[in-house]
């Protein structure tokens, strides 16, 4: 095979899309929740575990996938990964109870600890070093994607197709980046083999327990708010369900820039951009009960939103990388494991308080663990 670096770049980009694939099937149950719990008679707090269910398979699959298949060719390993995908979403849009839709999640779950936690990491084995933080930065640019792009688009397709709709071309869209993959991507034999005495000596390092800590207060508040704001857009706002997909939109677009603007200042100010985020978060959810029931100030505050969180996964595997330069394997997948655990943790408890407290409670509660999370970075790191 060519390893021009113009096809290693197109591996990259390969990659991205891939994990474009994974978060846009992961968070797709965000715009479509309402019409899913629907479908099956459901509140939405319970249509929640459809959020909830795959960053907890997530948690244990990306430690678990990543021992079992430490000597694998790490290639193999993606391609698998993104068979599986399109397996999940295919079983979504045909699901005939809520019941095979919860399966369809779990394979998700798999498919997110076994692609991300490996494929996250391989910019360095791609590109030359002195191109390594611009390919990463490409890489993470797909988890805001998926909001910008992957949740609006599927949103819209679902309001005007059905929900199954979406999961049908989600699945067509991992088949491609499979044979995307097959073609581009240069065999990756295992380079430093992950052990669990690895992961567990990571755990004891000060640089990774403040990362664990800074993680899951943030996407403890991102998540556990964000997974109920279709609802609260349509409560709360009085917004149409046809405009709540450009909402989406714009607070993905705004996501979109806080990535490219993260990986630029996660370098050289890694705790200053990582504090603001967490901040900027706060100050979103906080105020949203407040001016959130006005069209303009629901728009601007999830733009300000998406502009924060849109650093957030930056910042959190730069700090994981920062404290075990010398394991990067294994910190992502401790990154990947703790963010997808704290991700399912948020939307469960978030659908909990929906369900008794209402949606603008869980918003206040957001911001209060995103203020948290910047003060105890502050003080710990002072």
């Amino acid at each position: 095979m060519s390893t021009t670096p113009l096809v290693r770049w197109l591996a990259v980009a390969a990659l991205t899309l891939g994990i474009f694939s994974i978060v846009t099937s992961e968070i797709l149950p965000i715009g479509l929740l309402t019409a899913i719990g629907a479908d099956f008679g459901l509140t939405d707090g319970v249509t929640g575990l459809t959020m909830t269910l795959p960053g907890i398979v997530a948690a244990l699959a990306a430690p678990a996938l990543t021992l079992a298949t430490a000597r694998l060719d790490r290639r193999v390993m993606l391609c698998a990964m993104m068979a599986l995908l399109a397996a999940a979403d295919v079983l979504a849009a045909a699901a005939w109870s809520y019941e095979a839709m919860l399966v369809s999640r779990v394979l998700v779950g798999l498919t997110i600890g076994g692609f991300w936690s490996v494929g996250a990491g391989l910019a360095g084995r791609l590109v030359p070093p002195a191109a390594v933080g611009t390919a990463t930065a490409l890489i993470f640019s797909a988890v805001p994607l998926g909001s910008v792009l992957g949740v609006p688009a599927g949103t819209l397709i679902g309001h005007a197709a059905g929900w199954r709709a979406a999961f049908a071309v989600l699945a067509g869209l991992a088949v491609l980046v499979l044979a995307a993959l097959l073609v581009l991507l240069p065999p990756l034999p295992a380079d430093r083999i992950t052990a669990a005495g690895t992961l567990a000596a990571l755990l004891r390092r000060r640089g990774i327990a403040i990362a664990l800590l800074a993680t899951f207060l943030v996407v403890l508040a991102h998540f556990g708010a964000y997974t109920y704001v279709t609802p609260f857009l349509e409560q709360v706002t009085r917004l149409h369900p046809a405009a709540v997909s450009s909402v989406l939109l714009l607070y993905g677009a705004a996501g979109v820039a806080g990535n490219f603007v993260a990986g630029r200042t996660v370098t050289t100010h890694p705790r200053a951009t990582f504090i603001a985020a967490g901040a900027l978060i706060a100050a979103a959810t906080l105020l949203l009960p407040v001016i959130g029931g006005t069209v303009g100030g629901a728009v601007a505050l999830l733009a300000l939103w998406g502009l924060a969180y849109g650093a957030v996964p930056v910042c959190s595997q730069a700090w994981f990388a920062r404290a075990a330069p010398d394991a990067p394997e294994a910190a992502t997948v401790v990154f990947t494991s703790s963010f997808q655990a704290t991700f399912a943790l948020g939307a469960l408890a978030g659908g909990m308080v929906v369900d008794t407290l209402g949606v603008n409670a869980v918003m206040l509660c957001a911001g209060v663990a995103a203020l948290a999370m910047a003060a105890s970075l502050w003080a710990l790191t002072r």
